[in-house]
């Protein structure tokens, strides 16, 4: 038996990349869930979702999903006028107030809007609401800290805030940030450096960009810098939110990015090695694309942070609207799956050609190596550079949509006699995908 595939390298990484040839970036496809949207705006403190800037985890101790999402509690524009009469007016936001609600779920699907009796709304603590008075949270469970008080943390336009169970919240200013933070801000603690990094938003001159601040304690931050913006031939494509999350060594960011040309939200995918220094992945693609016309996610599409990686998944839940991101429009809150590792992948340029891609030195760290792959339809070959016998030629193809495949050749699938050592290897795709590689033992 072989244990589980680790030090994971993904070929959306351009380090793992030594030379490539009729190779292109290609960006995965999600399947939306026909359920969504799995809730809507059904409760009187939940006028209007707008971007929702919900947040998702799955407890493993509880066996249970739980999200928070930010909808308008209060909107007078929404409240005031009535449906019928929108159509021929402007929306115009007038008196709002936000609020962060809590809702669970058995399986990811039927959500469930617990009366908690925390906050008051029009006379009745019967509802969700477990902050009032906020903008933007967001929220993740922190395994690194000891104190169980702590365990939840929360970062938002106002501050940051920490709870023992993701209900109870204890709210704190944070001005040293010095950010505007009117968007989906974000924080996760950080192994590698050693820190929590904050994601908000700046503005440049009329320009929403993208800003990080860090901090080692959750209390005091370093001032938000700009880490990513518009890109200069797009500058009506601004980076309305990054949501950031550790990936296979490196950082993923889930990037919404607003057309001030036709008012619409997209999400895209983005790539950094330090979470400072960012490139875009497959600029203009959508991860999650917007539905037709008419459907509840048509106008914007909103992720939450953060994905989800279930044992044959990914989850991407987002909040869709169904229309324009200034508009009279209504939220809902969706679901999108992903293969594992399907972020992006790298496939034949010219489709009826072999693509071959050659990785730069890796360590290899276990006797076997593992593909991730799409090759239905298609092979993929492998190469151990350097290595007498394990050759393209030598390689069993892979074929069809594998995770964690097994790769061998003829004698044999063991790398013993590498381990510890840096290899290079060539990868040869016929009419297939390349997602990720890595070593188990």
């Amino acid at each position: 038996m072989y244990g589980p595939v680790r030090d994971k390298h993904v070929l959306l990484d351009s380090r793992v990349i030594g030379s490539a040839e009729n190779a292109r970036l290609a960006l995965g496809s999600v399947v939306k869930d026909p359920h969504s949207p799995l809730f809507v705006e059904d409760k009187p403190w939940e006028v209007r979702f707008d971007n929702l800037y919900a947040n998702v985890l799955f407890d493993q101790d509880e066996r249970r999903y739980k999200c928070w999402y930010n909808p308008f509690i209060i909107c007078e524009a929404t409240s005031n006028t009535p449906r019928a009469e929108r159509a021929s007016l402007p929306y115009r936001p007038g008196k709002r107030e936000m609020g962060l609600c809590y809702a669970t779920s058995k399986d990811g699907i039927a959500w469930e809007k617990p009366k908690l009796g925390i906050f008051d709304f029009d006379g009745s603590r019967k509802n969700n609401l477990v902050m009032r008075n906020i903008h933007g949270v967001g929220v993740c469970v922190d395994p690194h800290d000891p104190d169980p008080s702590r365990r939840y943390k929360a970062f938002m336009t106002e501050g940051a805030a920490t709870s023992p169970d993701g209900v109870h919240w204890s709210l704190f200013a944070c001005p040293e940030i010095r950010a505007v933070g009117d968007t989906h801000n974000n924080v996760f603690w950080d192994e590698r450096s050693g820190m929590y990094i904050g994601i908000t938003r700046l503005w440049d001159r009329g320009q929403r960009t993208v800003g990080r601040t860090e901090s080692a304690d959750f209390r005091r931050w370093t001032k938000a810098e700009e880490v990513l913006r518009a890109l200069p031939e797009q500058l009506h494509r601004q980076t309305y939110a990054l949501l950031v999350f550790p990936y296979a060594g490196a950082y993923l960011g889930l990037l919404m990015l607003l057309n001030t040309e036709d008012d619409t939200v997209d999400a895209e995918l983005a790539f950094s090695a330090d979470t400072i220094r960012w490139e875009r992945v497959c600029p203009g693609t959508p991860l999650i694309p917007r539905g037709p016309k008419g459907s509840f996610d048509w106008g914007c599409i909103y992720a939450a942070a953060y994905p989800i990686s279930a044992e044959r998944e990914i989850l991407l839940y987002y909040g869709g609207s169904d229309d324009t991101h200034g508009s009279w429009r209504k939220g809902a809150f969706g679901l999108a799956r992903l293969r594992p590792d399907g972020f992006a992948g790298m496939e034949p340029e010219r489709p009826d050609e072999t693509a071959t891609i050659v990785t730069n030195p890796v360590a290899c760290t276990g006797r076997s190596l593992r593909l991730t792959a799409d090759a239905t339809g298609g092979e993929i070959r492998v190469q151990v550079m350097d290595a007498p016998g394990l050759t393209l030629e030598r390689c069993r193809p892979l074929t069809g949509a594998a995770t964690g495949a097994l790769v061998s050749w003829q004698g044999g699938s063991d790398l013993s006699a590498l381990v510890e050592k840096d290899i290079r290897l060539c990868f040869a795709l016929k009419s297939a995908r390349l997602y990720a590689f890595g070593f188990a033992d």
